[in-house]
């Protein structure tokens, strides 16, 4: 039987320990030998927290009563002999919750209040004020105690139509998307606006979060999920009833929630759930089995994806053999299939793009530091070709020697007034950047749209003001692309002087492209465009469900554009600190010459001796770049596997 989700995610838990383990290494070894400097060790400390805490979500998605919070028991929470998410008829997930581990809270349960959606704060913003949260203490090791807490996010408000309404689940001109009023005319709502679960899990504590959202109403209402959770999500799980197939609620979630993310098609998979409805005891096996795949085949044409993306599974049937040791059981329900799917399509993605950011940023390094031992070599030799044109000269000629050196130092000295200067105009330049990419800007920019939006009624000049708002947000992102153009240019030609001046091998870093920061830009744009549809318009009349959509995209663009400001940062230091090394190791060389000198004016056997000192010490070079080699070397290498042995099936794709 193929390994399960939960067993693939425990070799890419142990894959990316051990990358981080042979970064931190390589890190320690450099420092030893004084290859580290503060920028070398500021992007080695970056990749091994990228590499240690990457984080994979995977964001299960339905419409109501599709079994998805089923789903989620069977494949992630079976060893616990019970269920653990709300699953019963009745009991559901009311409110989207995020469930994931952070070893700096405690094991608990948090709930923000529904009525935090009468304020303008956005989900974000809510996060970083932990005590409008209700918190329950979970005890991980108590699955009865755990079940109950987790109870609460199926909890639902009985109140009037108006405060409904005003809670974005009741609108008068979509009667039939509205709760049901009782006898009382009261309806029911979700009790918590998100949950947040912190579990000491062991899938949770590899970088696991499953996002259990509920159905369209309650996903529509929250725009800061749509535009910013789901998109983000390395993997969506879509979850139909194979007994009903695609309806009408099930496609207008996909069409407006998982299809506009084209970019990520791949990493969209649909569950046909429920396929035990379908096992008829009337109908032959083949027959059964025919009316399942006509029924995946449907799904798949309906919502355009390849058939090998739609599964059909029956997760209660699924969690029942898990729990019982049910093999024949668990070869019927199909989870294991969907588990495997899910595993080598997502997993196998992620360890080939952290594997690949690992291997150029270890390039990089490898650069880096093999240019400082190539300088030092350089060096060196020089060192011996000037003290064997002092053998058999009398001590004058030493002198002279000896205050050339020194004159060389001064002449050196003088340049620091020249490299103060590109520091001051390199520094003026970075504040352009940043004040094109500071959160005073993205406001101005948003301001626009967000006074169109705060308009009373039916917003007819909202799509103008979003193309206009992502036009200028693409245009200062292209702005600070010319920046760093411009800064390319600048420290290019100043590296080039300073190379022919002095000898330095100053190598500037390949430009910054934001490319890929345009490309997030607009996938944002799209995830937008769903709210100016027709079918949205009585949403976008609402100012508070306009409000918190602008504040939900504010947040979104503000991540990207710290994501620019990060990586131009990381460019700027790595660039400045090829400067700041050289100078230090041509300081250094002064010092040496100038202490050879000084040894061999003292003691008239200190000329040869000095010469064998050097070549020893060049020899000791050439090992350490051997060295650094093979500890490159290894990160081409798949962890805990030795050169040339057979990769796992799960980790090869």
């Amino acid at each position: 039987m193929a390994a399960s989700f939960n067993q693939q995610f425990d070799q890419h838990g142990a894959w990316r320990r051990e990358f981080s383990l042979r970064l931190k290494l390589l890190g320690d070894w450099m420092k030893d030998h004084e290859l580290l400097d503060a920028a070398l060790q500021d992007r080695l400390q970056r990749l091994e927290t990228q590499v240690r805490a990457d984080k994979v979500m995977v964001a299960f998605v339905a419409e109501f009563s599709r079994g998805k919070s089923e789903l989620i028991n069977a494949m992630f929470f079976s060893d616990y002999g019970r269920r653990i998410m709300p699953a019963s008829a009745g009991r559901t997930t009311m409110c989207p919750t995020e469930i994931g581990y952070d070893p700096d809270v405690p094991p608990c349960l948090r709930l923000l209040p529904i009525e935090t959606r009468l304020q303008p704060q956005a989900l974000m913003e809510w996060r970083l004020v932990p005590e409008k949260w209700n918190r329950i203490d979970l005890d991980v090791t108590n699955a009865e105690q755990l079940a109950g807490a987790m109870e609460k996010v199926a909890e639902t408000l009985r109140v009037t139509p108006d405060e409904a309404r005003a809670l974005g689940f009741w609108h008068d001109d979509a009667p039939a998307d509205n709760p049901l009023p009782d006898a009382q005319g009261m309806v029911q709502v979700p009790k918590w606006r998100h949950a947040l679960i912190n579990m000491a899990h062991p899938l949770l504590k590899q970088g696991l979060v499953v996002l259990d959202t509920p159905g369209l109403n309650a996903i529509g209402a929250e725009p800061e999920l749509t535009v910013n959770l789901i998109p983000q999500a390395q993997a969506a799980v879509f979850i139909l009833a194979a007994d009903t197939g695609v309806t009408k609620s099930d496609l207008a979630i996909w069409r407006e929630h998982l299809a506009t993310q084209t970019d990520a098609v791949a990493a969209r998979i649909v569950v046909l759930n429920k396929i035990d409805t379908m096992w008829d005891a009337l109908s032959t096996p083949e027959g059964v089995l025919a009316q399942i795949d006509r029924q995946c085949a449907t799904s798949a044409e309906i919502l355009g994806v390849p058939l090998s993306q739609v599964i059909a599974v029956s997760a209660q049937k699924g969690l029942l053999a898990k729990v019982n040791g049910d093999k024949m059981l668990l070869a019927a329900s199909r989870l294991p299939v969907l588990e495997q799917a899910l595993g080598e399509g997502l997993l196998g993605q992620r360890q080939h793009i952290l594997q690949a950011t690992v291997l150029a940023g270890v390039a990089d390094l490898r650069s880096e530091a093999g240019r400082v031992i190539t300088i030092r070599r350089r060096d060196l030799a020089e060192q011996v070709q000037e003290l064997k044109g002092l053998q058999g000269k009398n001590f004058t000629v030493i002198r002279q020697m000896r205050n050339r050196i020194e004159q060389e130092q001064a002449e050196f000295g003088g340049s620091a007034t020249r490299i103060h200067a590109l520091r001051s105009v390199h520094l003026k330049m970075l504040r352009d950047v940043y004040g094109v990419l500071g959160t005073g800007a993205l406001k101005a920019e948003l301001a626009e749209l967000n006074s169109t939006l705060k308009q009373p009624g039916i917003k007819f000049g909202v799509k103008k003001a979003y193309g206009q708002t992502f036009d200028r947000l693409r245009a200062n992102l292209r702005q600070v692309q010319g920046f760093n153009t411009e800064i390319h240019s600048m420290l290019g030609g100043t590296f080039l002087q300073l190379n022919t001046e002095f000898g330095f091998s100053l190598h500037l870093p390949k430009a910054f492209d934001l490319a890929s920061h345009l490309r997030d830009l607009d996938s944002v744009e799209r995830g937008h465009v769903q709210y100016l549809s027709v079918g949205n318009a009585i949403r976008l009349a609402q100012p508070e469900f306009a409000d918190r959509l602008v504040r939900a995209l504010a947040t979104r663009v503000r991540s990207i554009f710290e994501a620019v400001q990060t990586e131009m940062e990381a460019w700027n230091k790595s660039a400045m600190a090829q400067l700041d090394v050289q100078l230090r190791e041509r300081r250094r060389n002064f010092e040496r010459r100038i202490e050879a000198i000084e040894r061999i004016q003292q003691a008239a056997g200190g000329l040869d001796e000095r010469i064998e000192e050097i070549r020893t010490q060049e020899g000791a070079f050439v090992q350490l770049d051997t060295r650094l080699n093979e500890l490159v070397a290894q990160f081409a290498r798949e962890p805990g596997h030795a050169p040339g042995e057979q990769r796992t099936h799960a980790l090869a794709h």
